[in-house]
């Protein structure tokens, strides 16, 4: 829950409500304001993310990537590495070659180094640094931006 941007577990009737009103309506979209993908490894689900905030005029959108909790812990940083690298890998060429988007961002908790690590690997470039605009059990964090452009 530290590196979510929401203030509450979700239940399953929040997450079938958000998949009814959101997801499913944007599947018949021509511009969807964001395109998601299911993560599976041997049939099981570990994760979904892909594009939010997708804005078509500006050709721009936000990478959103979460992971079962068993597998999100960023102390294994090689199987985190490398999830996270694939991911980003993927985003970027459905993002740029498929969909003709310009412009990738990120906004990232500043207490979390294996993450900003591997955008940083992946081509994503440190953009600036909103100090203190969070809180997180009673203590103030940065948030850090990061961009990406097509190639």
């Amino acid at each position: 829950m530290d590196v979510l941007r929401q203030n509450k577990r979700l239940t399953d009737e929040d997450q079938k409500r958000y998949y009814r009103q959101v997801i499913e309506p944007s599947f018949i979209q021509e511009q969807p304001s964001l395109i998601l993908f299911a993560f599976f490894l041997n049939d099981e689900l570990i994760g979904y993310g892909g594009l939010t905030n997708l804005n078509w005029e500006h050709k721009r959108a936000e990478i959103s990537y979460l992971l079962k909790t068993e597998r999100s812990s960023e102390v294994d940083t090689q199987r985190y590495t490398h999830d996270f690298g694939a991911f980003l890998t993927l985003m970027k060429h459905i993002a740029f070659q498929e969909l003709g988007i310009h412009r990738l961002f990120t906004e990232t908790y500043d207490i979390r180094p294996v993450h900003i690590r591997v955008l940083e690997e992946n081509g994503f470039r440190f953009e600036g640094r909103m100090y203190d605009h969070v809180s997180i059990n009673g203590r103030y964090v940065d948030s850090l931006l990061h961009g990406c452009l097509e190639e």
